[in-house]
């Protein structure tokens, strides 16, 4: 047979376990971004609206696991056409729920304000050790963002 091999596709899941150390929100926020940078090239990089967006929301999902989720076990990252899919799993049973109105001159509760504001959806579904809370976003290629991942990336 001739002809060039054809290179497997790159992953499209990533799963990180959460530690209880202090820098667990800003490692999961870089594995996000180098999971999109990988995952969607140019439109991938910080600076594009879902990029900011995601990785916030990553930093909100992630402190909420840990001050209201019991203790935070898993970071999960699922790309689609188009789409990051992100996951944070942790070993409370209880669905996340606002602790009143939202009030933007407070100085925290605006987790679940800012995932339905920013998330294209989120919801939480139940696990065996408790829940996962999940938000979605759109990633469009700006014009000349035509990246397809390669072996080496």
């Amino acid at each position: 047979m001739t002809g060039r091999p054809v290179p497997p596709a790159p992953a499209r899941t990533r799963r990180y376990a959460l530690t209880e150390t202090a820098g667990a929100v800003r490692e999961c926020r870089d594995h996000t971004r180098r999971a999109l940078r990988e995952w969607f090239g140019a439109a991938g990089t910080p600076g594009h609206i879902a990029v900011d967006d995601a990785l916030l929301l990553v930093s909100e999902l992630v402190t909420n696991a840990y001050v209201h989720g019991g203790v935070p076990y898993e970071l999960c990252l699922d790309r689609t056409d188009g789409r990051l899919w992100v996951q944070v799993s942790d070993t409370s049973p209880e669905r996340p729920r606002p602790h009143g109105r939202h009030r933007a001159g407070r100085p925290s509760g605006h987790g679940l304000y800012l995932l339905e504001r920013l998330s294209a959806a989120w919801g939480w579904l139940p696990r065996s050790r408790g829940k996962a809370v999940w938000f979605e976003v759109v990633v469009i290629p700006g014009p000349g963002d035509d990246h397809r991942p390669t072996v080496e990336e």
